[in-house]
């Protein structure tokens, strides 16, 4: 946290990938007008990504966890290099990683741009994310 009290623009991405993690973002962390925005899914709304983040981490044994490699942060933009790993439910090991770009707006996240490696994700997850949405 800076002096003032707030957390700053780096410690919030923090905070966003740990609850990434854990499959459960909460409103908090955005604006009422957050703008989001994926290389696999193009362009979705809060509730939709929420709902994705919680599908997704459903394929996952024990879940699928974020790591940042790397953060740089200058005015209201946290650019972030992250990496992702967890264990299919079918036992199979699954790895990405990530570029995301994050603006901030009065200490919350105003919108999302994440980068992948979309081939692998259309692959191996499209089809498991299709299943399990039609449940």
């Amino acid at each position: 946290m800076e002096a003032s009290g707030k957390r700053s623009n780096s410690q919030l991405v923090r905070d966003f990938f740990t609850a990434l993690s854990a499959g459960d973002l909460k409103d908090e962390l955005f604006t009422d007008d957050v703008s989001i925005w994926t290389n696999t899914a193009g362009k979705a709304d809060k509730a939709r990504f929420q709902a994705g983040v919680k599908v997704l981490q459903s394929l996952f044994e024990a879940g699928y966890r974020y790591t940042v490699d790397s953060l740089t942060a200058e005015e209201d933009r946290v650019a972030a290099e992250a990496q992702a790993r967890g264990k299919l439910k079918s036992g199979e090991d699954f790895h990405n990683t990530y570029m995301f770009m994050f603006r901030i707006r009065n200490g919350r996240i105003a919108s999302i741009a994440e980068h992948g490696n979309s081939i692998l994700v259309r692959e191996k997850l499209v089809p498991l994310l299709q299943a399990a949405m039609r449940r």
